[in-house]
C-alpha cells in the first residue's frame, strides 16, 4: 500500500478504497486540485460514477453481517488502534490538512484534536449502545429494548474540515456495527485517503469502510442506492436541502448539517480586549470557512463606540499567508472561485451602504494562491441581501442595536440557526439571551461554541435537516434501530422440554 507524503510535495493520484484494496477510478476527470496558498498543482479528482459507488456499496453490504456479529468490545479495539495511529501521525496529518485546505497549521491541529475526541467517545460503545429492560410488564411477561446497527451508511463530507467531519461520523457508525461508504469533498481528497489508510493499518476488516471520490454523480448514486440505509452530510444549506429531500425520498435516514449566518451580541459591559480578540479569532480563523464562524457582530448601545475601533485594529494586524509558515495567523480560501465570490459579496455590501473599514479585496494583488484579506463591513443595512447570505469567508459585518431585545430579534430574523453568542459581564443578560435565542449552539463569552464530542453538534432552522445530530448520544441514536422484544415463558411450556 502506497503511503501519501504528508505535505503533497508532488502530484498525487486520487484513488478509491473498496473492499480493502486501492483502485484507480475509471470515471471522467473532475476537479483540478491546487495548493490554496501557493497555486501549485496537487492532482486531480475524478468525477465519480454510479458504477464506482456500486462497487463500494456491494463491498460494504457483504462485510456487514460479519461486522455486525463482531462483539462491540472487539469492534472498538480497532478504534483504540486508530486513536494511537492518529496520535503517532498527528503532525504529518495536520500538515496534510493545511496543504490541501489552506488553514494554518495550528487550526489543522485543532481540527484533528476534535476529531480524535470523537474516536475516544465512540470507544465507549459497549456502554453507549446498551438498551434497557423491565421484568413483569404483566404477570410472567418481560420486555427488552436492544439497539441494532442499520447496515450500510453513506457519509458525505465538505472541504473545510477534511478530517474532523469524517471523524464526526465514522467512529460511531462502525462502532455500532454498521459499514460505511465515505465520499469526501472532491476539493480535499487526500486527508480522507490518509484516514482510510490508518483504519486499514488498524486492522479494520475489508469492506467495513470504503472510500469513493467524485462530485455530484457520486453523491446522487449514494442518495439513490437501495442498500444504503442512512446518510450523514455536512455542506451548504441548498445542498443539504437537496441531500435531505432526495435521500429521504428513497427511504433513508438522513442527517444534514447546512449553512450558517452566526451572530454575536456585544453588550456595553463586555470586557473590551478579550471580546475583540475572541470575535476576531472566530470571524477570521480558518479564513471564515467554518459553519461556526461569526458573521455578524451586533454591538448594543455604547458598545458600538469602542467595538468598531478595536475590531478594525485586530483585523488589520493579522498576518495572512501560507498556513505552513509559523507566523501565519490566517490562510487562503479554498479556491479561486471562492475568492472571487467573496470579493463580489464584499462589493455588494459596500453598494448596499456598508463601509469597508477593513477591506481584504486587494490582498491577493501580486500574490500566488487564493487569498482574501480580513474584512470588516460596518453598518450593513438590515435589508441587505448579505444579512441572509452565508459568505463563508473572512468577512465580519458589524451592525448596531439599541438593546438586547433588538439584538435577539435580528437573530430571529435570520433563516439560519446554527450558532450565536453573547459577550457580557451580566449573568442575567446572558441567561435571558441563551433562553430566548433560536440557535442550536449558544456561547456565553465564547466565540466558537463548538460542542465537545460527547454533546450533539446542534443546529436549528435552515442550518440543519433531520432529527438526530452528529456526535455523542445523538450519533448512537442515528446509527442504530431500536428493537423491542416482549417475551413470556409459561411454566407449563417449560415442563415439556
Amino acid at each position: 500500500m502506497t503511503t501519501l507524503t504528508p505535505r503533497l510535495d508532488a502530484l498525487q493520484e486520487v484513488r478509491n478504497f473498496v473492499n480493502g484494496q486501492w483502485t484507480t477510478p475509471d470515471s471522467e476527470p473532475g476537479l483540478e486540485l491546487r495548493n490554496p496558498a501557493t497555486g501549485e498543482a496537487l492532482g486531480q479528482s475524478p468525477a465519480g460514477s454510479a458504477a464506482e459507488v456500486e462497487a463500494a456499496v456491494q463491498a460494504a453490504h457483504a462485510a456487514f453481517p460479519g461486522w455486525r456479529a463482531t462483539p462491540a468490545g472487539d469492534r472498538i479495539q480497532h478504534l483504540f488502534k486508530l486513536k494511537a495511529l492518529l496520535e503517532q501521525n498527528f503532525d504529518d496529518l495536520a500538515a496534510l490538512i493545511t496543504t490541501e485546505n489552506g488553514k494554518t497549521l495550528g487550526e489543522s491541529k485543532g481540527e484533528l484534536r476534535r476529531g480524535i475526541e470523537n474516536v475516544e467517545v465512540a470507544c465507549g460503545i459497549p456502554v453507549l449502545m446498551q438498551g434497557y429492560s423491565l421484568e413483569d410488564i404483566a404477570p410472567g411477561i418481560d420486555e427488552i429494548m436492544v439497539r441494532q446497527p442499520l447496515g450500510v451508511c453513506g457519509v458525505i463530507t465538505p472541504f473545510n474540515f477534511p478530517l474532523m467531519i469524517p471523524l464526526w461520523f465514522l467512529p460511531y457508525a462502525i462502532a455500532t456495527g454498521n459499514t460505511v461508504v465515505l465520499k469526501p469533498s472532491d476539493r480535499v481528497p487526500f486527508s480522507a485517503a490518509r484516514l482510510v489508510e490508518l483504519l486499514h493499518e488498524a486492522g479494520l476488516p475489508a469492506g467495513v469502510v470504503n472510500l469513493v471520490n467524485g462530485g455530484k454523480s457520486a453523491v446522487d448514486a449514494i442518495l439513490d442506492h437501495p442498500l444504503i440505509r442512512a446518510i450523514s452530510f455536512v455542506g451548504s444549506t441548498p445542498v443539504a436541502q437537496y441531500v435531505y429531500a432526495r435521500g429521504s425520498a428513497s427511504g433513508k435516514r438522513v442527517q444534514c448539517q447546512g449553512g450558517a449566518k452566526n451572530h454575536v451580541v456585544v453588550l456595553p459591559d463586555a470586557d473590551q480586549e478579550t471580546t475583540t480578540k475572541i470575535i476576531a479569532d472566530s470571524a477570521f480563523g480558518c479564513a471564515g470557512q467554518r459553519c461556526l464562524a461569526v458573521s455578524v457582530t451586533v454591538a448594543v448601545g455604547k458598545a458600538k463606540d469602542w467595538f468598531r475601533e478595536s475590531i478594525t485594529a485586530a483585523a488589520s494586524s493579522l498576518h495572512v499567508g501560507n498556513g505552513l509558515e509559523p507566523a501565519t495567523q490566517m490562510g487562503p480560501v479554498i479556491t479561486a472561485a471562492s475568492r472571487d465570490r467573496i470579493v463580489s459579496l464584499i462589493g455588494q455590501g459596500a453598494q448596499d451602504g456598508a463601509q469597508a473599514v477593513v477591506d481584504g479585496r486587494g490582498f491577493a494583488d501580486g500574490k500566488r494562491g487564493t487569498f482574501v484579506g480580513p474584512t470588516v463591513l460596518d453598518g450593513l443595512p438590515a435589508g441587505s441581501k448579505l444579512m441572509q447570505t452565508e459568505i463563508f469567508g473572512p468577512v465580519l459585518s458589524v451592525v448596531h442595536a439599541g438593546d438586547i431585545d433588538e439584538a435577539v430579534q435580528m437573530i430571529e430574523n435570520s433563516a439560519y440557526g446554527n450558532a450565536s453568542s453573547i459577550f457580557t459581564s451580566s449573568g442575567s443578560s446572558a441567561r435571558k439571551f441563551r433562553n430566548a435565542v433560536s440557535t442550536g449552539n449558544v456561547g456565553v463569552n465564547i466565540g466558537v461554541p463548538a460542542p465537545m464530542a460527547y454533546f450533539p453538534f446542534s443546529g436549528w432552522k435552515g442550518s440543519f435537516f433531520g432529527v438526530m445530530h452528529a456526535q455523542g448520544r445523538d450519533a448512537i441514536e442515528f446509527y442504530t434501530d431500536k428493537k423491542v422484544i416482549v417475551e413470556r415463558w409459561p411454566k407449563e411450556w417449560s415442563r415439556k422440554f
